[in-house]
Formats: structure tokens, sequence, C-alpha cells
């Protein structure tokens, strides 16, 4: 008994002829209906019900408290089914952040597809340099390059990544090709500096050993499509994502440099917070971006 809220209790009652059939619907005895009715108009301090051993019947007071109390319990269903349905429908407002480059070249055009084919859903995509606290900044997801940061965050892997070496054939032509990584200590490099590391230090890897190589920078940006930029007009060796280069690389305006290295683990990453498990919203749009970038961005091409 103690489990059913008085006011379910006391609509149940209010509906029934007598406490004889109270107690039948509930399960339990008329005296414990009786105890149950008793305790109820203590607390309250009034009386809900005339009652006979034949007939019951709502006092004033009895009248207003059943029918404010049906409409909260209106309410409280109400709410009930809509937190429901948001676990089986996707609606509501999904907050995004992710890098300038990515966001602007392949998340944004992916949020407008994902809108048309949910339009219960309304997202707020906030592009940024620097990561940004899931918590602090009331975030649904975030993208990441790499590995997740912390432990304690969930995280599922999207897309596949590599970081790559790369230039325009012109600086190629000018000053060589390297053949090993250290020689890139005498290249031009263009950096990022993004997210307080030591930007011109470059970790690159072959698959079986790691070497990180200090590399001179006469041209550094915090904004990766810049950089770009530079490498493509001729100013020297970028450490770029394949996802932001694939087309270049396609197009043979960059070239790979040193093919058989790369830069550190750079997969892309969805990373959540706990309370977003059972989100519709969240799990449906993380399962549309991992369909739409399925595969390498250079599993077909020649570099």
């Amino acid at each position: 008994m103690n489990d059913v809220p008085d006011l379910a209790f006391f609509s149940l009652l209010a509906r029934q002829p007598s406490l004889a059939a109270a107690a039948q619907a509930l399960g339990i005895t008329p005296p414990a209906v009786s105890r149950r009715l008793a305790a109820l108009e203590r607390r309250l301090g009034v009386r809900l019900l005339n009652r006979t051993t034949r007939r019951l019947s709502l006092t004033p007071e009895g009248e207003r408290y059943l029918e404010d109390g049906e409409q909260i319990l209106r309410d409280i269903e109400r709410l009930e089914r809509s937190l429901l349905d948001s676990r089986e429908r996707p609606q509501g407002l999904l907050r995004i952040n992710a890098g300038f480059g990515f966001g602007r070249r392949h998340l944004g055009p992916a949020i407008s597809d994902f809108v048309r084919e949910w339009p219960e859903v309304e997202v707020i995509l906030h592009l940024s340099d620097r990561t940004l606290d899931l918590t602090e900044h009331a975030l649904d997801i975030a993208i990441r390059f790499g590995p997740p940061p912390d432990a304690r965050i969930l995280a599922r892997r999207i897309a596949p990544n590599r970081r790559l070496l790369c230039a325009a054939p012109a600086y190629l032509a000018a000053r060589g090709m390297p053949q090993d990584p250290r020689e890139l200590a005498a290249h031009d490099c263009i950096v990022i500096r993004e997210h307080e590391r030591a930007f011109n230090n470059w970790q690159l890897t072959d698959g079986n050993q790691q070497l990180t190589v200090k590399v001179r920078s006469p041209l550094a940006v915090n904004h990766g499509e810049i950089a770009v930029d530079w490498a493509l007009a001729g100013h020297g060796i970028i450490l770029r994502s394949e996802w932001d280069i694939a087309a270049d690389l396609r197009s043979g305006r960059l070239l790979r440099v040193l093919p058989g290295w790369s830069g550190s683990a750079a997969d892309i990453h969805a990373l959540y917070p706990q309370r977003h498990l059972l989100s519709a919203k969240v799990r449906t749009f993380l399962d549309f971006l991992s369909r739409r970038f399925a595969g390498d961005p250079g599993s077909n091409s020649p570099w």
C-alpha cells in the first residue's frame, strides 16, 4: 500500500461505490482501505469522503482533491510518456561540438541531411579550435580526432583516419622529396597550433617504430584549412588529417611525402556523456554518422 501514491489511491477509491468494492479493486482488505483513507485525511486535515457501509460520497474538499489530483496524475502520465517517446524516437535539441575543418567540410553537410530525415531534432553545432568540456558546455556530442582523452567519457569510433605528410608538387620540385623522417628538419613545414601541444614536434610511425621529429616552421596557424591552403600554395610540408586532404591528394594538388610514415593515431570518435546512453537523438545521430563515414577516405586511392 505504501507504494501506491495517495493521489492514485484516492482516485481509484472515489470511483468505487463502496469501501468493499475499493478493497476488491486494490486487492486488499476493507479495513486496510479504511486505515489508508483515515491516514490520508489526517495528513491533509480535512474529510474527503462521507462513507457508510453501503456507499461513499465526496465532500467538497474531496471533490477538489479528486479533480486537481487527477489532473496531476494526467500530467505525470503525459511526462512519463514523453520521456519514453524520447528514448524511442529522436526529438529535441542536440548540441554538437567539433573542430573547424571537419565541422565545416563534413559534419555540417551531414547534419543538414540528418535533420531532413529526423525533423523533430534541432541541432546547435558549435565549432571551436580548442577542446570543450562536455559537462561544462552542456554538450551532447563532441567529435574528436585520436584516442578518447578520458576513460570516464563514453566514445564511439565513427570513422578511420590517418594523419598524412604531404606537399604541393611545386614545393617538392624545388626542395626535393625527403627519403627519411629526419630529413624533415631541413624542410619548411607548416604546423597547426592546437590543444596546447608542442606544435612543432611531429609524432610519426611506420607501423613498427615511432619517431619524434622537431620541424622548422616558418608558418604556423591555429586553423587547419589555412594550413592546407598554404601547403597548396607551395609553402611547405604539412601533416594533416586524411579526411581534410583526400580530395587534394586525389586531384594531385598535393602529393604524399614519406608514404610509409603517418602521424599519431587519428581515428575519429564521437564522445558523449554517460547520461545519454539511452537517448534516441544521440543514438540515432551516432548511427547516422557511422553509416555516412564508413570506410577509409583514401581506401580506393593510389596514395
